[in-house]
């Protein structure tokens, strides 16, 4: 026996649709290349993607088809988002930070046919295009008038490829698994890994991301997670799906710009990650500015500190969420909610449960094993190598011959993590990070936690170095407040008092800015690759 309930396809154009015709003036707010403000609309927005599938369609590009964009936050990559999706094209969203070997692989690996371009990014692609196999065609995303001089083969600009476009283009009927989205991992440990999501599993990841959240039309959120990263943590769909304002910066992404844009748009909700938030947060604490209309910060990409955590609080009265993820969980997993009975404790009590990673979304399932792949309790203490398992998350790697998950479908996120009787989630390391000490482990995120706690520290990273007597120890990494070093004993010192002793680093050292990946994260490797020998030569 089924229902009796109508069947329903999902296309992800649906949710523009729904924008158009539920919430049609709300704002859509770009920072330009130029540092001008442009204005749009849901409607214009969905008018405007409509144009560009039927322009996509006639140029012979169909289902299927991959479509890259080397594109910035504005409303011409919301409109790709929706308009290369939605004709039934999957949207390879390319990161601009890439290093030129990774972004040849990746667009050979994708066998992207078509990249649309920001102006900023074309001397990257003229110095690529040799290599690069399949792509046909390049479309820059500005208008006529502004069209620059390029060797970019069959380069057109984005506002003359759409300007003939059919305003009312009738989206096709896809299948309920069509592939709609294209994102690659950061390759850390090997060459990229390409994770293709689907319109239906787009969508209620979507639907499920902003519970907790009280949303309403009236709020304004601040898209600073760049549209490369993991389709944008979902903003591009929650956004129009619940009728939000949509202010997305650019390239400007500084504290002073960022600052007047929050601004001057009224933004109650912002998603970012921690290197973003702390320019802002410098730049508010050496200019006495307070953030006056934000509510709500929402944090992911790498570890919140209990000093951001403060700071917010206590200067800006901003509520921080920490939200967890990968790109293979497209990407949310969890997010940290605090229930009604933990608004009551003390502001200490509070931090210790929102520094933790949260609990995890409907559709999302958890649990820790240890390496004998036995389930460990949710007693907050037993640490193990953290599984998940939902509908939106990866079953197999773009082109891969096997699945990456075990036969009842959990997927091993590389996380060392603990879960708690109320079901928070709390990531101790990665499994490559972990360090092993004389045969005990040292979390090198509890020792970088406590590290920023000093006031002059800014940002810490610990990295677990060969060690010719202990096997491993840690190093730790710091960048000051002023940018210079300060005094090593001071650092040991305020350390002592909150880790165990055999954890304190055997070596400082100072950097002017710690290695960072697009989204946020750190690189350790690259430490890791660089101090390799430094104990075992000592």
């Amino acid at each position: 026996m089924i229902g009796d309930m109508q069947k329903w396809t999902p296309n992800i154009a649906s949710i523009i649709e729904h924008a158009k015709n539920i919430y049609p003036t709300q704002e859509v707010i770009s920072r330009m290349v130029s540092g001008e403000v442009h204005r749009t609309n849901y409607e214009e927005v969905c008018i405007r993607s409509r144009k560009l599938a039927s322009a996509l369609e006639k140029d012979g590009y169909k289902n299927g088809d991959i479509i890259a964009t080397l594109a910035l936050n504005t409303y011409r990559h919301l409109e790709m988002y929706y308009g290369i999706s939605g004709m039934g094209a999957v949207i390879h969203t390319l990161n601009f930070r890439l290093h030129p070997d990774q972004a040849v692989y990746i667009i050979n690996h994708a066998e992207d046919k078509v990249i649309f371009v920001e102006t900023p990014f074309i001397p990257m692609l003229e110095g690529l295009e040799e290599q690069l196999k399949c792509v046909e065609k390049y479309i820059i995303l500005c208008d006529e008038s502004e069209m620059p001089n390029t060797v970019l083969k069959n380069a057109i600009s984005y506002e003359e490829y759409i300007k003939d476009g059919d305003e009312n283009y009738q989206w096709p009927t896809l299948e309920d698994d069509a592939a709609c989205g294209l994102c690659y991992t950061s390759g850390t440990t090997g060459d990229p890994k390409g994770v293709l999501y689907g319109h239906k599993s787009n969508i209620l990841h979507a639907q499920a991301s902003l519970i907790g959240l009280t949303v309403s039309p009236d709020e304004a959120i601040l898209m600073v997670v760049p549209l490369f990263h993991v389709q944008a943590w979902g903003i591009p769909f929650y956004g129009p799906m619940f009728g939000l304002k949509l202010v997305m910066p650019g390239l400007q992404m500084e504290g002073e710009p960022l600052y007047d844009l929050i601004e001057s748009e009224g933004v109650t909700l912002a998603f970012g990650v921690p290197t973003i938030w702390m320019g802002l947060l410098n730049y508010c604490r050496d200019n006495d500015k307070t953030l006056t209309s934000v509510r709500n910060a929402v944090i992911g990409g790498s570890a919140l500190s209990l000093s951001m955590l403060q700071e917010f609080d206590e200067a800006h009265d901003v509520n921080v969420i920490q939200g967890w993820g990968m790109t293979e969980m497209s990407p949310l997993g969890t997010s940290n909610f605090l229930t009604p009975e933990m608004k009551k404790m003390s502001k200490e009590e509070k931090y210790a449960v929102q520094l933790k990673q949260g609990r995890p979304m409907y559709g999302v399932e958890l649990k820790v094993v240890d390496d004998s792949g036995a389930e460990l309790p949710h007693d907050g203490e037993s640490q193990g190598h953290l599984l998940v398992r939902g509908p939106w998350v990866l079953k197999r790697y773009f082109k891969a011959e096997k699945d990456c998950v075990d036969k009842d479908g959990w997927f091993d996120t590389g996380d060392i993590s603990v879960l708690d009787k109320d079901g928070y989630m709390t990531i101790t390391d990665r499994a490559k990070d972990v360090i092993k000490s004389g045969g005990e482990w040292i979390s090198s995120i509890d020792l970088e936690n406590a590290a920023v706690g000093h006031p002059e520290v800014t940002e810490a990273c610990v990295v677990g170095l060969p060690h010719p007597k202990w096997d491993e120890r840690p190093m730790l990494f710091i960048v000051t407040n002023t940018g210079e070093p300060v005094d090593k004993n001071s650092i040991l010192e305020f350390l002592g008092s909150r880790v165990a002793k055999w954890w304190l680093p055997d070596e400082i050292i100072f950097l002017k800015e710690l290695p960072h990946g697009a989204t946020g994260k750190l690189q350790k490797f690259e430490l890791r690759d660089e101090y390799n020998n430094y104990y075992m030569e000592k």
